[in-house]
């Protein structure tokens, strides 16, 4: 049987999950915000490769699905700080299963 969309009802949440994941960058904005909360500026550090409009864009997603918190902090002058909610720290096992998949991926093609 098939939902609204075509795909089939028990591939549903899968799809979903990755719609929320998908691209280059969110995973590894995540991971970037998973020990503290971060300025813009210090995520794009550590993300390496990622522009600003780009990264402007993915946590304005990762916002959306309740992944990221925005917050302006009670400082003068006042800075902006992203943090990972606790609906995103839901997806640190699956982040370490990937890692680990990554890993066995990487020696399996590159054979290191």
């Amino acid at each position: 049987m098939l939902s609204q969309d075509g795909c089939p009802k028990n591939m549903m949440a899968i799809k979903d999950a990755i719609e929320v994941v998908d691209g280059k960058w969110k995973l590894l904005i995540l991971i970037s915000l998973s020990k503290q909360a971060k300025r813009f500026k210090d995520i794009s550090k550590e993300v390496n490769g990622i522009s600003d409009k780009m990264l402007s864009k993915e946590l304005k997603a990762l916002e959306i699905n309740k992944l990221v918190k925005r917050e302006i902090t009670d400082s003068s002058p006042a800075t902006l700080e992203y943090s990972i909610t606790k609906h995103g720290k839901s997806l640190e096992k699956v982040m370490k299963e990937l890692y680990r998949w990554g890993m066995e991926h990487r020696k399996e093609i590159i054979g290191h």
